[in-house]
């Protein structure tokens, strides 16, 4: 049995640390993209936004398939975890939608449509990744603890 627990526990530790890179390597290229206001005609943004919209599916993904599928499907065991889990995963869900709904319109908006909205669609996104980061360093200390 203690080797069980083991493996569960080394199982979420490299869940955890997956996560936070995917994490690290969304929010660096928020900020390149970001820091290339004002969008102008001269910036190849599409390459740019494409690979971002790709590593943000990735990261949302991994959360919602990996930790917290983990959660729900109640391989879960500890009471912190789960009280943590369950009081900022409504939140967390908007947050994906908030990705999704960002990655589905620019993956296919036109590069002028793409400029006209881009900083303040990125500024939302950005309000709704800090808010996602801040809750699921709640919930992964409750995980490592």
């Amino acid at each position: 049995m203690n080797a069980t627990i083991n493996e569960r526990r080394q199982n979420t530790n490299r869940m955890i640390k997956e996560l936070l890179e995917e994490r690290r390597q969304v929010w660096a290229l928020y900020c390149a993209i970001a820091g290339m206001k004002p969008f102008t005609g001269e910036q190849p943004l599409r390459p740019k936004i494409q690979e971002f919209c790709q590593l943000l599916i990735d990261y949302i993904s991994l959360g919602h398939f990996g930790i917290y599928q983990r959660i729900i499907d109640g391989a879960e065991r500890r009471r912190k975890v789960l009280e943590v889990a369950e009081s900022i995963y409504p939140r967390i869900a908007e947050t994906t939608d908030a990705a999704v709904n960002f990655n589905d319109k620019y993956e296919t908006l036109a590069e002028d449509e793409l400029k006209t909205h881009l900083e303040n669609d990125l500024s939302k996104l950005g309000e709704e990744l800090a808010t996602r980061i801040e809750l699921e360093d709640r919930l992964i200390s409750s995980m490592i603890t």
